[in-house]
Parts: C-alpha cells; sequence; structure tokens
C-alpha cells in the first residue's frame, strides 16, 4: 500500500499539476464546470486532490519536481477556470501505472457519476493494458464478475449507440434488449432509434427486441410473399408503426406494434380517419345503380340467359302477348272465378 505523506495537505500551483493519462472520465460537463469554478471563486477548494510526485530530469541537466494527477480532474479544471494560483493536494509516492488507474475509477465510481461508457472504458484498460480479469476488476470495484462482464458488451455496439448512451439518451438498462441483437448491427440500431424517438421503457424493449429476432428466424423459414409485403407496408405507412401480416392457409392475422395507451389511442384514430374516407369516397344515391344499368342497356331491354342444370336455356325476357283483346277480356274476367281454384 502505498504511503502517504503523513495525511498532510500540501498548496500546489495548478500549472505545476499534469493531467493523469489514466483518467477514466472523457467527457465533462461544462455548464456544471463553470458551476463548480463559481463555487470555488466563492468558498475555495473545499476536498483536496489527489497526485503523485514526479521528478523530472532537464535537458540542460538537473531534475524539477512535477506533480501527476491521481484524483480531482474536474476540481483542477474549474480551479484553473476560476483562476485560483494553487489548490490543496494530498501527495501519493510509490504509486505504479495500474493503482493510478485503480485510484481513479475508484474515484470516479465512488462519485456515482462516471458515465456508463466510460466505466466500461475503464475496465476494458484493466483486461487489456494491466492483464486483470473480469473477477479481479470485479473485487476492486466491489461488484460483481457480471457487472464487469456486462459493462465490458456494452463496447461491443457501435459509436452512434454509445454516444447516445453517453448522453442519456438512452439508459444502461435499454442497452440489454439491443446486444440481444448482437449479430444485426443494423437491427440494433433501429431498435436504438425506436427507444430514443418513441420513448419506451426497458420492458417495452425486450419485447420488441424479442419481436424482432423471432421475425428474422420466421422470415428465414418462410419465402416471403411479395404481395403480403406489398401490404404491410402500406399498413405501416398509413399507420406509423411496424405491422405484420401472419399469413395462414384460410385467413390470417393482422399484427400491429404500439408502444403506449396513447400510441394505440393514435393508431386507432388512423384506422377510423382511413375507413371514414373510404365510405365518404363510395357513398353513392341508392338510384345510381339504376342509373348505370339504364346507361348500360342505353333503355333496351335485354336478354338474361341462365343455364339450368340439363343445359337448357331460361330466357328472362318478357314474353310476348299474342292474346286479341277480347281474349284478354274473357281471362281477366274468369281469373277470380272459383271454379278456377281446386278445393
Amino acid at each position: 500500500m502505498s504511503e502517504l505523506y503523513s495525511n498532510s495537505i500540501f498548496w500546489i500551483d495548478t500549472d505545476k499539476i499534469k493531467p493523469n493519462p489514466y483518467q477514466p472520465r472523457r467527457e465533462f460537463d461544462e455548464a456544471k464546470l463553470e458551476d463548480l469554478a463559481n463555487s470555488i471563486k466563492q468558498y475555495g477548494v473545499l476536498q483536496p486532490l489527489t497526485v503523485s510526485r514526479v521528478e523530472v530530469e532537464k535537458e540542460e541537466g538537473g531534475l524539477v519536481t512535477e506533480y501527476e494527477l491521481i484524483a480531482g480532474e474536474r476540481r483542477l479544471r474549474a480551479s484553473r477556470l476560476a483562476r485560483v494560483a494553487q489548490v490543496p493536494v494530498i501527495i501519493r509516492v510509490g504509486d505504479t501505472a495500474i493503482m493510478k488507474l485503480e485510484l481513479a475509477i475508484l474515484e470516479n465510481l465512488q462519485r456515482e457519476d462516471l458515465n456508463v461508457v466510460d466505466r466500461a472504458r475503464a475496465f476494458l484498460r484493466l483486461y487489456t493494458e494491466f492483464k486483470f480479469t473480469h473477477a479481479e476488476i470485479a473485487k476492486k470495484m466491489g461488484k460483481s464478475r457480471e457487472y464487469v462482464s456486462n459493462s465490458l458488451r456494452i463496447l461491443s455496439l457501435n459509436d452512434e449507440i454509445l454516444e447516445g448512451l453517453s448522453q442519456g439518451k438512452i439508459t444502461e438498462g435499454h442497452t440489454r434488449p439491443i446486444l440481444m441483437l448482437a449479430d444485426h448491427p443494423e437491427e440494433q440500431l433501429v431498435l436504438f432509434k425506436e427507444i430514443v424517438y418513441k420513448k419506451i421503457t426497458v420492458r417495452e424493449a425486450e419485447r420488441l427486441a424479442r419481436k424482432i429476432a423471432y421475425d428474422r428466424v420466421r422470415k428465414k423459414e418462410f419465402m416471403p410473399d411479395p404481395e403480403i409485403t406489398e401490404l404491410e407496408e402500406e399498413f405501416q405507412e398509413k399507420l406509423g408503426t411496424r405491422v405484420h401480416i401472419d399469413r395462414k392457409e384460410l385467413g390470417g392475422q393482422i399484427k400491429i406494434d404500439y408502444f403506449s395507451i396513447e400510441d394505440l389511442r393514435t393508431i386507432l384514430d388512423s384506422i377510423q380517419k382511413a375507413v371514414l374516407n373510404d365510405s365518404i369516397k363510395n357513398d353513392m344515391p341508392e338510384t345510381s345503380m339504376l342509373e348505370k344499368h339504364i346507361a348500360a342497356v342505353g333503355g333496351t331491354p335485354q336478354k338474361a340467359v341462365v343455364s339450368q342444370s340439363e343445359g337448357e336455356e331460361i330466357s328472362l325476357e318478357a314474353p310476348i302477348d299474342d292474346r286479341s283483346k277480347e281474349e284478354v277480356k274473357e281471362d281477366d274476367a274468369n281469373l277470380y272465378n272459383i271454379s278456377n281454384f281446386s278445393l
């Protein structure tokens, strides 16, 4: 264990302190640095920085003392913004590169404001540069081995997703469903954008990831029907969400994705508007069919023929009345005669 200079606090010029080459944090919030700088102007640096002392040989001969930062990067940056000449430090001696990285990571982890990506990159340096196993890193950090392994898996995501994670567009929990699609980067990016733009929860993202994976397997098993694919695309364009048509031997199912009750209401409104528009287009006066028929036949009776089972044709044309006027009167008079009815 490294010795401390009797736990004493020294005041060191800020321009003599070099940044920590093992600093895991890559991004610093400028607005928060400004706030910290204003606080330092008013109250000073309340917590000492931790540095190591380094003797550097000058070109012209002799030695010069420099200090390398171990912990307190934000305080050092804010102090320089506040134009503070000196800051309080605790000097550690005998620290190796591994110990400097370990201390820097621990210091940031204890503050709980090191973002997920920077933490994972720090773990990767311990693993690759200093040959720590996942179990050894976990023990140093007071975490489980699975915690370390899962953190390192995050670095397999593409740069756009990692940037979104660093900026807080998605949470660490959202990376799990994205990593479920590890062999398909284009699908990972689609899911990432769904999460960002539709603000879906981790559980919803997991369900969506499983569905994407299932659909992929299903498409491998069944050749897509171009007509069905075209209809799916039309549905998706109209409804603004993913639509899947499950075609069976007789009939089938239409599955519509939604991510919240509000999303479902929006989809329902879209369907109702589409139905209403079609109804208005197709709504015609009751006489329209008759008018179309009259126009088609040109006012001339046409002969319609229906074929019987024996092949005999039955004419639906009105039969010709070849009776004389007297025969018509006689027939009409006898029409309701009781003798013409059977009892």
